[in-house]
C-alpha cells in the first residue's frame, strides 16, 4: 500500500507525520483534535494501530505511546505504525472516564456521523484510524480507585490473536467476551485482529505497567514482522490462559484492611481482607471462593456492601502464574526493555 491517508493527509513510504483529526469544538469555541502519529517504513508490512485513553482517566497508555514514538527500536520499521496517545481528549481534559455527554466511548462503536457526541467521535476514530489497519492494540487501566495486574484481554479462540497475545509477553492472558458497542467488537466485525492491554489504575502513572506495556508492544511488532527479532535476555516468561474470572464482593459495608495484593496466588478459603466498623471492630472477612490469581483490586480502604473488591482469574496452575508475574517484575527491574534506549 503506497498511499496511506489519514485526516486528508497522505503519508508516503518512509515518511513520518503528526496529524490532528478535527473533533467538535468545546462550547467556548476552543478547537479540538485527536492527535495521531504515523510512521511508515520503507519496506512493506502490516499496519498496526496503538491507541490509548479511550477512557479519558486511563493515563498509563498515553505515556506508553509517547515512549513508543521515541523508541529507537521503531527506526527500521516495516509496514505502518499508527499511534494515538489519546482518543477521548475531552475526557483527558476533564480527568473523566466519560465524554461530556456522559457516555462511554468504548460502548459507542462503530459510531455514527449524525449520532450523539460519543457516536460521532467513535465514527471519526474508527473510520480514520482503525478501519485502515490490519491489527490493533488498545491500552487500558483499571477504573477509578482500582488497579489491574498487567494482562492481555482478547478472543484467544482466534489462532492469530492468540499468537499475538503470547508474543506480548505478560503471563496473564484472559479470554474475554466482546462487549456490545466496544472498539474490539467493531474491529472484529471489520476483520481487524485486536487485543487489549490492561494494567495499572486510573489517573496514575505506574512504571511497572508502563514498561511492561511498551515491552509488550515492541515484542508484538517483532512477532508481526514489523521489527527485526532479537535474542531474548532475562527470565523466560510463560503465558497462562484464563477462560474464567470473577469479582469478589464485599459482604458488608465498612473499612477494609487488605491481606492479598495484585499478582498474589490465592487458594480456596484464603482470607483476602477484613472489614471493620469505624470503631475498628471486625465485622466480616472476604474469603476466596476458589484457587486463582488476583488480577484486579480495589485501592481505597472503603467498601459498600456488594462492592467489587478483588478480581480473580482462574487457571489450572494458578500458583505458577504468580511465580511468572514475579519473573516479569524482575525482568523489568533489571531494565530488560526492547527499546534500544
Amino acid at each position: 500500500m503506497n498511499e496511506f491517508v489519514i485526516g486528508g493527509k497522505s503519508i508516503a513510504l518512509g515518511e513520518t507525520a503528526r496529524i490532528e483529526l478535527k473533533m467538535p469544538p468545546l462550547y467556548t469555541a476552543t478547537q479540538m483534535g485527536i492527535p495521531v502519529y504515523v510512521k511508515r517504513g520503507k519496506r512493506p508490512g502490516p499496519t498496526l494501530f496503538v491507541s490509548a485513553a479511550i477512557h479519558g482517566d486511563e493515563l498509563n497508555g498515553i505515556e506508553i505511546v509517547a515512549r513508543l514514538i521515541r523508541s529507537k527500536s521503531i527506526e527500521r520499521l516495516r509496514g505502518t505504525l499508527v499511534a494515538v496517545p489519546m482518543v477521548n481528549v475531552y475526557g483527558v481534559l476533564n480527568q473523566s472516564r466519560y465524554l461530556p455527554d456522559r457516555r462511554d466511548l468504548n460502548r459507542s462503536f462503530p459510531g455514527s456521523k449524525k449520532g450523539s457526541l460519543a457516536g460521532r467521535l467513535a465514527q471519526l476514530f474508527f473510520t480514520e484510524v482503525v478501519s485502515k489497519c490490519d491489527v490493533g492494540i488498545d491500552l487500558h487501566t483499571g477504573a477509578i480507585h482500582r488497579s489491574n495486574l498487567p494482562q492481555i484481554r482478547a478472543n484467544l479462540d482466534d489462532p492469530e490473536v492468540l499468537e499475538m497475545a503470547k508474543a506480548f509477553g505478560v503471563p496473564v492472558l484472559l479470554n474475554a467476551n466482546i462487549r456490545d458497542g466496544s472498539l474490539r467488537q467493531a474491529a472484529s466485525e471489520a476483520g481487524i485482529k485486536m487485543m487489549l492491554y490492561e494494567a495499572g489504575q486510573a489517573l496514575r502513572y505506574d512504571e511497572f505497567s508502563i514498561r511492561a506495556g511498551l515491552r509488550g508492544i515492541i515484542s508484538t511488532m517483532r512477532h508481526l514482522g514489523m521489527l527485526n527479532k532479537r535474542k531474548h535476555t532475562g527470565h523466560d516468561i510463560k503465558r497462562f490462559i484464563a477462560r474464567e474470572s470473577g469479582w469478589i464482593r464485599a459482604p458488608e459495608s465498612g473499612f477494609i484492611t487488605h491481606r492479598a495484593q495484585l499478582g498474589d496466588f490465592v487458594g480456596k478459603g484464603d482470607k483476602l481482607a477484613v472489614i471493620a466498623d469505624p470503631f475498628g471492630d471486625i465485622q466480616t472477612e472476604i474469603i476466596s471462593p476458589a484457587e486463582g490469581v488476583i488480577i484486579g483490586k480495589q485501592n481505597i480502604p472503603l467498601a459498600q456492601e456488594g462492592e467489587a473488591v478483588y478480581h480473580i482469574a482462574y487457571f489450572k496452575k494458578a500458583e505458577s502464574v504468580a511465580e511468572h508475574v514475579e519473573l516479569l517484575q524482575d525482568n523489568l527491574v533489571l531494565g530488560e526493555t526492547p527499546t534500544g534506549e
